[in-house]
């Protein structure tokens, strides 16, 4: 009998997808196995700025727009999603975006937050049949790219970020010989975690090498609506309108109401772009079974049709960045990202601690979490960009985060390097 479980176990285990074993830990899987064994100073409240989780209230009329719709359970969302959303995002992104008027009907489709949709689309895009394959990756990165490589047979190929460029990958030491492997191309404008913003000749120049070589590009904008400064972050498809590509070819953007209305809970998002691999797109995700819940559908119609609470949400970043930024500069070289709700903070030069060492002091002596940079990035071309780099996500209120700051200063004035 034992023998018998023995084959039949070993028999499960030869079934597993072997690409699986490629996947690393998720890093908030790290962050936890790196607090095993400490007990945080009980003197400090616990305070977290490791994972990027908004924690601003949802606000009332989506919720009211979400229970008013429960009837909408009885049925069978399909996976194009209703009218009246694919229209309110075209109507969004006409706004936003200053574009010509979008097809909701092809150019539109409806996703279960934007982690599920990038991950998906490598598998719609790739081409298995070549062994050479590449998907390429910002370094560092959201690492729902890495495994979306990983998982549809490609070798993701990793660009680090430029600190003379604010942390912008730095395509051009790209050889061609690699462009012409590249299938997919992964690109984070707002960047998690650095909030580097490409410009319009960051466009041009990735816009003409798909022309060239042929491969997607998969633009993550879900951090586009938190921004310090005045004028919003340039979007891809308006980058491809002021270009002159009006059909959007070999382009799919990706956003999501999550950052933008503090609904993560509710996994509303959307594509769009180049219509024809809209068109395959959802093929795959007719059978992958993405549809999106009736009463979140009619929820996420509320949210993208208003934007007074967009502007007041991001004046609550704004009063944290302008606030915590300051206090942090005194201690740790950091700048005000471009967009988004993270700094990206040296912390190495300062302290000599590593970033690993530094979050894990941190978390023991203030009970402050951040998260290790390296955490967020790969071991690529001799350099992890991330290594003493600490990523902080200004999610909580403006206390909390002022009181995260205030602590932070006193543990690196304590580990400095001439201490």
């Amino acid at each position: 009998m034992l023998k018998s479980f023995r084959f039949c176990q070993s028999l499960s285990i030869a079934s597993v997808n072997p690409l699986l074993q490629k996947l690393q830990p998720y890093p908030f899987e790290k962050l936890r196995q790196l607090f095993t064994g400490i007990t945080a100073n009980p003197e400090f409240n616990p305070i977290s700025l490791g994972i990027g989780e908004p924690k601003h209230a949802t606000p009332a009329f989506i919720r009211q727009a979400l229970t008013d719709n429960l009837a909408g359970l009885a049925s069978y969302p399909s996976t194009a999603g209703s009218d009246a959303l694919r229209s309110a995002i075209a109507g969004w992104l006409e706004r936003r975006y200053r574009l010509p008027k979008l097809d909701p009907a092809s150019q539109i489709l409806p996703v279960n937050g934007s982690r599920e949709a990038l991950f998906a689309l490598a598998q719609t895009v790739v081409d298995r049949s070549r062994p050479d394959a590449l998907v390429m990756c910002p370094n560092p990165f959201y690492q729902i790219y890495e495994g979306a490589a990983y998982l549809c047979g490609a070798q993701p190929y990793f660009v680090n970020s430029d600190p003379v460029r604010n942390f912008a990958p730095d395509y051009a030491g790209v050889a061609a010989a690699v462009w012409s492997r590249v299938q997919l191309l992964y690109v984070c404008s707002p960047g998690n975690p650095t909030g580097a913003v490409l410009t319009l000749d960051d466009w041009k120049e990735l816009f003409d090498l798909s022309d060239r070589y042929g491969f997607v590009i998969a633009a993550d904008e879900c951090y586009s609506e938190i921004y310090c400064k005045p004028e919003a972050p340039l979007g891809a498809l308006e980058a491809a309108h002021l270009l002159g590509r009006p059909d959007y070819a070999r382009l799919i953007v990706f956003s999501s109401l999550s950052k933008r209305s503090n609904v993560p809970g509710m996994r509303s998002g959307f594509v769009a772009g180049d219509a024809e691999l809209m068109r395959k797109f959802l093929l795959y995700r007719t059978y992958q079974g993405g549809a999106m819940s009736p009463p979140v559908q009619a929820a996420s119609v509320a949210a993208w049709n208003d934007e007074t609470h967009v502007m007041e949400n991001r004046a609550k970043y704004q009063q944290k960045f302008r606030q915590v930024t300051p206090l942090l500069q005194t201690v740790l070289e950091v700048e005000l990202p471009d967009a988004g709700f993270y700094l990206w903070a040296d912390v190495g030069d300062r302290t000599g601690l590593s970033d690993v060492e530094y979050a894990q002091h941190l978390y023991a002596e203030y009970n402050v979490t951040v998260l290790p940079g390296s955490y967020l990035a790969r071991e690529a071309h001799g350099v992890n960009p991330g290594r003493n780099r600490i990523r902080m996500a200004l999610v909580a209120e403006v206390d909390e985060c002022l009181e995260a700051a205030r602590r932070i200063v006193a543990f690196t004035q304590k580990h400095r390097r001439n201490n």
